[in-house]
């Protein structure tokens, strides 16, 4: 089952506020994305950061094309708040 993104707000410490289809709310920390993945690094500049959008269907969200997070990855290793 795919929990779908709506909307995505960058927060600081590469911390993503991102709102599902289902309208919960999630806190989703990029960093061991940073860790674990060296293309995730760049990610660590807060103007590229900040650019993050919902992809096209609500399946993820990206930063170019290369810098993506698929959206059960959000809903599985993020933290409810709403």
């Amino acid at each position: 089952m795919f929990h779908k993104v709506e909307e995505v707000i960058p927060m600081e410490n590469t911390l993503l506020k991102v709102k599902f289809t289902n309208k919960k709310v999630k806190i989703y920390d990029v960093k061991p994305l940073m860790k674990k993945w060296k293309v995730f690094e760049v990610l660590k500049n807060e103007e590229l950061f900040k650019k993050v959008k919902v992809d096209q269907g609500g399946y993820g969200i990206s930063w170019n094309d290369n810098i993506d997070i698929e959206c059960n990855e959000l809903w599985e290793n993020g933290t409810i708040i709403e």
